[in-house]
Protein backbone atom coordinates (compact mmCIF):
# COMPACT_ATOMS: atom_id res chain seq x y z
CA UNK A 1 0.00 0.00 0.00
CA UNK A 2 1.48 3.31 -1.08
CA UNK A 3 1.74 6.26 1.26
CA UNK A 4 1.91 9.90 0.24
CA UNK A 5 4.41 12.54 1.32
CA UNK A 6 2.31 15.34 2.75
CA UNK A 7 5.05 17.51 4.22
CA UNK A 8 8.84 17.97 4.30
CA UNK A 9 9.93 20.15 7.22
CA UNK A 10 13.44 21.26 8.16
CA UNK A 11 14.23 20.31 11.76
CA UNK A 12 14.42 23.28 14.14
CA UNK A 13 17.46 22.01 16.04
CA UNK A 14 19.31 20.46 13.11
CA UNK A 15 19.19 22.30 9.81
CA UNK A 16 20.92 19.36 8.11
CA UNK A 17 17.94 17.02 8.59
CA UNK A 18 14.39 17.05 7.31
CA UNK A 19 11.29 15.54 8.91
CA UNK A 20 9.17 13.54 6.47
CA UNK A 21 5.39 13.30 7.00
CA UNK A 22 3.36 10.57 5.32
CA UNK A 23 -0.42 10.84 5.08
CA UNK A 24 -0.32 13.74 7.55
CA UNK A 25 1.78 11.97 10.21
CA UNK A 26 5.48 12.15 11.04
CA UNK A 27 7.22 9.09 9.63
CA UNK A 28 11.00 9.59 9.77
CA UNK A 29 13.78 12.08 9.13
CA UNK A 30 16.44 12.20 6.43
CA UNK A 31 19.57 14.17 5.66
CA UNK A 32 18.96 17.41 3.80
CA UNK A 33 20.70 16.02 0.71
CA UNK A 34 18.65 12.82 0.74
CA UNK A 35 15.37 14.63 1.40
CA UNK A 36 16.03 16.89 -1.59
CA UNK A 37 15.27 13.84 -3.77
CA UNK A 38 11.73 13.73 -2.43
CA UNK A 39 8.78 16.05 -3.00
CA UNK A 40 5.41 16.76 -1.48
CA UNK A 41 2.68 14.64 -3.04
CA UNK A 42 5.07 11.84 -3.99
CA UNK A 43 3.74 8.32 -3.40
CA UNK A 44 6.04 5.84 -1.67
CA UNK A 45 5.57 2.08 -1.80
CA UNK A 46 5.88 0.13 1.44
CA UNK A 47 9.29 -1.19 0.40
CA UNK A 48 10.58 2.35 -0.15
CA UNK A 49 9.18 3.50 3.19
CA UNK A 50 10.94 0.63 4.97
CA UNK A 51 14.20 1.42 3.19
CA UNK A 52 13.99 5.07 4.19
CA UNK A 53 13.13 4.12 7.77
CA UNK A 54 16.26 1.94 7.92
CA UNK A 55 18.31 4.78 6.45
CA UNK A 56 16.97 7.13 9.11
CA UNK A 57 17.80 4.63 11.86
CA UNK A 58 21.38 4.23 10.63
CA UNK A 59 21.85 7.99 10.46
CA UNK A 60 20.54 8.57 13.97
CA UNK A 61 22.59 5.70 15.40
CA UNK A 62 25.67 7.07 13.63
CA UNK A 63 25.12 10.52 15.11
CA UNK A 64 24.66 9.00 18.57
CA UNK A 65 27.92 7.08 18.13
CA UNK A 66 29.77 10.26 17.11
CA UNK A 67 28.51 12.01 20.23
CA UNK A 68 29.65 9.07 22.36
CA UNK A 69 33.08 9.19 20.72
CA UNK A 70 33.39 12.94 21.20
CA UNK A 71 34.08 12.58 24.94
CA UNK A 72 37.10 10.28 24.50
CA UNK A 73 38.33 7.53 22.17
CA UNK A 74 36.47 4.23 22.52
CA UNK A 75 37.01 0.62 21.60
CA UNK A 76 34.79 -1.02 19.03
CA UNK A 77 33.19 -3.16 21.73
CA UNK A 78 32.39 -0.10 23.86
CA UNK A 79 30.57 1.62 20.99
CA UNK A 80 28.76 -1.58 20.09
CA UNK A 81 27.58 -2.15 23.66
CA UNK A 82 26.52 1.48 23.99
CA UNK A 83 24.38 1.48 20.83
CA UNK A 84 22.75 -1.84 21.67
CA UNK A 85 21.90 -0.56 25.14
CA UNK A 86 20.26 2.47 23.52
CA UNK A 87 17.94 0.14 21.63
CA UNK A 88 19.39 0.10 18.12
CA UNK A 89 19.05 -3.16 16.20
CA UNK A 90 22.04 -5.46 15.79
CA UNK A 91 22.00 -4.91 12.02
CA UNK A 92 22.05 -1.13 12.41
CA UNK A 93 24.83 -1.29 14.99
CA UNK A 94 26.91 -3.54 12.75
CA UNK A 95 26.51 -1.14 9.82
CA UNK A 96 27.39 1.88 11.96
CA UNK A 97 30.49 0.12 13.34
CA UNK A 98 31.63 -0.72 9.81
CA UNK A 99 31.20 2.89 8.72
CA UNK A 100 33.12 4.22 11.71
CA UNK A 101 35.95 1.78 11.01
CA UNK A 102 36.08 2.77 7.36
CA UNK A 103 36.32 6.42 8.40
CA UNK A 104 39.04 5.49 10.93
CA UNK A 105 36.92 6.83 13.76
CA UNK A 106 37.15 3.38 15.36
CA UNK A 107 40.52 1.66 15.51
CA UNK A 108 41.20 -0.76 18.35
CA UNK A 109 44.99 -0.69 17.93
CA UNK A 110 45.05 3.10 18.15
CA UNK A 111 42.67 2.96 21.09
CA UNK A 112 44.93 0.50 22.91
CA UNK A 113 47.92 2.80 22.46
CA UNK A 114 45.84 5.75 23.64
CA UNK A 115 44.75 3.85 26.75
CA UNK A 116 48.29 2.95 27.80
CA UNK A 117 49.67 6.43 27.08
CA UNK A 118 46.80 8.11 28.89
CA UNK A 119 47.22 5.87 31.92
CA UNK A 120 50.96 6.50 31.96
CA UNK A 121 50.42 10.25 31.88
CA UNK A 122 47.65 10.56 34.44
CA UNK A 123 47.12 7.31 36.38
CA UNK A 124 50.05 4.92 35.94
CA UNK A 125 49.23 1.23 36.14
CA UNK A 126 51.21 -1.99 36.00
CA UNK A 127 51.11 -4.40 33.07
CA UNK A 128 48.65 -6.68 34.87
CA UNK A 129 46.20 -3.83 35.55
CA UNK A 130 46.52 -2.43 32.03
CA UNK A 131 45.88 -5.85 30.53
CA UNK A 132 42.76 -6.31 32.66
CA UNK A 133 41.43 -2.85 31.79
CA UNK A 134 41.93 -3.25 28.05
CA UNK A 135 40.40 -6.71 27.96
CA UNK A 136 37.46 -5.31 29.92
CA UNK A 137 37.12 -2.65 27.20
CA UNK A 138 36.57 -5.46 24.73
CA UNK A 139 39.96 -5.38 23.01
CA UNK A 140 41.23 -8.58 21.45
CA UNK A 141 43.98 -10.26 23.49
CA UNK A 142 46.49 -10.14 20.63
CA UNK A 143 46.03 -6.36 20.35
CA UNK A 144 46.49 -5.99 24.10
CA UNK A 145 49.67 -8.07 24.17
CA UNK A 146 51.05 -6.31 21.12
CA UNK A 147 50.45 -2.92 22.74
CA UNK A 148 52.12 -3.97 25.99
CA UNK A 149 55.24 -5.34 24.31
CA UNK A 150 57.12 -2.05 24.57
CA UNK A 151 55.66 -1.00 27.91
CA UNK A 152 58.47 -0.35 30.41
CA UNK A 153 56.74 -1.46 33.59
CA UNK A 154 59.78 -1.01 35.79
CA UNK A 155 60.35 2.58 34.73
CA UNK A 156 56.66 3.36 35.15
CA UNK A 157 56.68 1.88 38.66
CA UNK A 158 59.87 3.73 39.56
CA UNK A 159 58.52 7.12 38.45
CA UNK A 160 55.30 6.56 40.35
CA UNK A 161 56.96 5.24 43.52
CA UNK A 162 59.65 7.94 43.50
CA UNK A 163 56.97 10.64 43.55
CA UNK A 164 55.14 8.79 46.31
CA UNK A 165 58.31 8.31 48.37
CA UNK A 166 58.58 12.05 48.87
CA UNK A 167 55.48 11.84 51.07
CA UNK A 168 56.62 8.75 52.99
CA UNK A 169 58.98 10.47 55.41
CA UNK A 170 59.99 9.61 58.94
CA UNK A 171 59.34 5.89 58.46
CA UNK A 172 61.43 2.91 59.42
CA UNK A 173 62.98 1.01 56.47
CA UNK A 174 60.48 -1.79 56.99
CA UNK A 175 57.50 0.55 56.99
CA UNK A 176 58.90 2.48 54.03
CA UNK A 177 59.19 -0.74 52.02
CA UNK A 178 55.75 -1.95 53.06
CA UNK A 179 53.93 1.25 52.18
CA UNK A 180 55.57 1.69 48.78
CA UNK A 181 55.06 -1.97 47.99
CA UNK A 182 51.37 -1.80 48.82
CA UNK A 183 51.01 1.43 46.86
CA UNK A 184 52.42 -0.18 43.71
CA UNK A 185 50.56 -3.47 44.24
CA UNK A 186 47.22 -1.64 44.33
CA UNK A 187 48.07 -0.28 40.89
CA UNK A 188 48.67 -3.67 39.39
CA UNK A 189 52.47 -3.81 39.26
CA UNK A 190 54.16 -7.19 39.22
CA UNK A 191 55.72 -8.41 42.50
CA UNK A 192 59.20 -8.72 40.98
CA UNK A 193 58.98 -5.17 39.62
CA UNK A 194 57.87 -3.89 43.02
CA UNK A 195 60.82 -5.58 44.73
CA UNK A 196 63.28 -4.10 42.25
CA UNK A 197 61.86 -0.59 42.42
CA UNK A 198 61.46 -0.44 46.20
CA UNK A 199 64.99 -1.74 46.71
CA UNK A 200 66.28 0.90 44.31
CA UNK A 201 64.46 3.65 46.18
CA UNK A 202 65.79 2.34 49.49
CA UNK A 203 69.33 2.58 48.17
CA UNK A 204 68.73 6.06 46.84
CA UNK A 205 67.22 7.15 50.16
CA UNK A 206 70.26 5.75 51.95
CA UNK A 207 72.62 7.57 49.63
CA UNK A 208 70.78 10.81 50.23
CA UNK A 209 71.07 10.23 53.95
CA UNK A 210 74.83 9.63 53.62
CA UNK A 211 75.20 12.77 51.53
CA UNK A 212 73.28 14.78 54.09
CA UNK A 213 75.57 13.48 56.79
CA UNK A 214 78.67 14.57 54.88
CA UNK A 215 77.28 18.06 54.41
CA UNK A 216 76.70 18.63 58.10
Amino acid sequence: MARTITSLELQKNNKERVNVFLDGEYAFSLSLIRAAQLKRGQALADEEVQRLLAEDERARAYERALTYLSYRPRSQAEVERYLLQKGWSELTVREVIERLEQENLLNDREFARFWVENRERFRPRGRMALRYEMLHKGLERDIVEETLEDFDEEQSAYSLARARAKHETGLSPKEFRFRLGQYLARRGFDFSVIETVVSRLEREAGQLGDDDGEDV
